[in-house]
């Protein structure tokens, strides 16, 4: 059987998604508690590897079994062995062409700003703090010039190892409410740090240091040097995956 899980996580403590042989990591915590519940080895796929220090809304996994559980035990059993940064939401059988990673029609990211003079207590975990005021309208301009399938290499990390830097954007939004300033962001597929880099160089527009325009012309240029630097990992969560209605998952990650 395989089955796909949705996970909920605060990446503020682990270095990252992937598995490691050096340090905490979601998947190596969720693997654990999987084979805890099954009482065997149980590896899983996941729809898009998050960085360390950042966070997950409905994170989408994969895995196959031969052990007999209902849905319910492998949510309440699974939690019950995870720390607390990490909950499973949900499971449910799909069928054996499912596959977390490549049936994922699109992948989307939120990047949370709290934007005021005085540091954040209660949500500093989750934010990035800018204090000098920030121009919502303007870097939602800006960020207009990155919505298509363009070369992202002004915006992509040193360290990627992506084949080529091809990737389409379907929707990018800057908007303020309150004090917080918000960018939502959506494409097939995201570069290392891409939206970390994207956030960063939509700063410096956001604080008048850069026109508008400039975003466009760093796109252009494939100059990640350039650009503006990598906003902290503190901020952004990633949302989660989209994929078709078809295989019946939860409408948090339908389309």
């Amino acid at each position: 059987m395989r089955i796909a899980l949705g996970i909920e996580y605060d990446g503020t403590d682990f270095l990252g998604w992937q598995r490691l042989s050096h340090g905490a990591s979601v998947q190596g915590c969720l693997e654990k508690a999987l084979s805890f519940v099954a009482a065997e080895p149980i590896e899983v796929t996941c729809a898009g590897r998050t960085d360390a220090g950042v966070h997950g809304r409905c994170q989408v996994v994969h895995f196959d079994t031969d052990v007999q559980r209902d849905m319910r035990s492998w949510v309440l059993g699974t939690c019950s062995n995870l720390p607390t940064s990490v909950a499973v939401l949900w499971a449910q059988p799909v069928p054996d062409d499912f596959h977390a990673r490549f049936a994922a029609r699109s992948r989307r990211y939120r990047y949370t700003i709290l934007n005021r003079g005085i540091r954040p207590a209660l949500d500093a975990r989750y934010v990035t703090w800018e204090r000098l005021p920030l121009d919502a309208t303007r870097m939602h301009t800006a960020a207009q010039a990155l919505i298509g399938e363009h070369d992202f290499s002004a915006f992509r990390a040193v360290s990627c190892q992506a084949k080529h830097a091809r990737r389409l954007i379907k929707t990018l939004q800057v908007r303020r409410d309150d004090a917080q300033v918000i960018v939502d962001i959506e494409a097939n597929a995201f570069l290392h740090h891409m939206v970390r880099n994207i956030v960063g160089s939509l700063l410096v527009v956001g604080r008048g240091e850069q026109p508008e325009a400039w975003v466009a012309e760093l796109l252009v240029g494939r100059n990640r040097e350039v650009a503006g630097p990598t906003a902290a990992a503190s901020g952004l969560t990633f949302v989660g995956p989209r994929y078709e209605k078809g295989w019946g998952l939860p409408d948090e990650v339908s389309e």
